[in-house]
């Protein structure tokens, strides 16, 4: 039997435990450089999933992320990241991790082989033919990310995948399949490591780029950005001073009389002109 490349051990790494603490961390953050690589690899198959999910926003669809354990944690992690950054509803990008909310913060190891949770975890969050699931799994062969993928193939719904091993269950029954080739890890079989840093960098790409291509960026700039705090507030009026070449004093009045939305400011302040 075969063993999986995230399985094997790193020759790089095999007197570990006799390192020095600064020989150990050169060594554990030398290895991301192989998860950028892998990432950068992925590029084509990347922007194909881009273009699905963007052709899903724009046709009232939304994005799912499911996965087991650390793949289920990242795919929560991005989904609440996208409110506060592109200012879309909490509904549009949504994490699902095996088990339920309380793995987030409790390990439950035996969550990834049921596949029936995986079919029910489609139904359960009302996923249709117009969403896009993104499957993610290091290994590749988790059966509750199979179970769910094979679930929104039969009902018409865009199916993506994410592995890091090449021949990898998920890649074969997904409509667009993601391979991130990041090779063993320092800590053999820990793909919470360099894989799980790739699969974070994969979908802060597909979220961002998606929300980009549907008119959430402006620019480079986070044109819907709320400003729920005072960072994101000094953030907000030099977006506008930036996007207007206005002194900032100016842009806070028209963020004051445009209920601190930078693109009413940006569109009565050019309307004045």
């Amino acid at each position: 039997m075969s063993i999986p490349k995230t399985e094997m051990r790193n020759p790089k790494s095999m007197n570990m435990d006799k390192m020095s603490s600064i020989e150990m961390a050169r060594l554990v953050i030398e290895a991301n450089y192989d998860a950028v690589k892998a990432a950068e690899n992925a590029a084509e198959s990347v922007a194909l999933a881009v273009d699905a999910i963007a052709d899903a926003f724009e046709n009232g669809g939304r994005l799912f992320y499911i996965g087991a354990g650390t793949s289920g944690r990242l795919g929560v992690i991005d989904a609440a990241e996208c409110p506060p950054t592109f200012g879309v509803d909490y509904d549009l990008v949504q994490g699902i991790i095996a088990g339920g909310e309380r793995r987030m913060f409790l390990a439950g190891e035996s969550e990834e082989d049921k596949y029936e949770s995986g079919e029910l975890a489609i139904k359960e969050y009302g996923i249709h033919a117009g969403d896009v699931l993104v499957g993610i799994s290091v290994a590749g062969n988790a059966a509750y990310v199979v179970g769910a993928l094979d679930t929104a193939n039969k009902i018409g719904c865009t199916t993506v995948a994410i592995s890091s091993n090449s021949d990898a269950k998920i890649l074969k029954c997904a409509d667009i399949a993601i391979f991130t080739d990041t090779g063993a890890e320092v800590l053999t079989g820990s793909t919470r490591l360099k894989a799980g840093t790739c699969h974070k960098i994969i979908l802060n790409t597909l979220s961002t780029c998606a929300m980009a291509k549907t008119g959430k960026v402006y620019e480079n700039m986070m044109i819907n950005l709320s400003p729920s705090n005072e960072k994101l507030r000094r953030r907000v009026i030099r977006i506008v001073s930036e996007i207007l070449g206005c002194e900032e004093d100016e842009a806070i009045r028209l963020l004051n009389e445009n209920g601190w939305v930078i693109k009413k400011a940006v569109e009565a302040a050019r309307g004045e002109k």
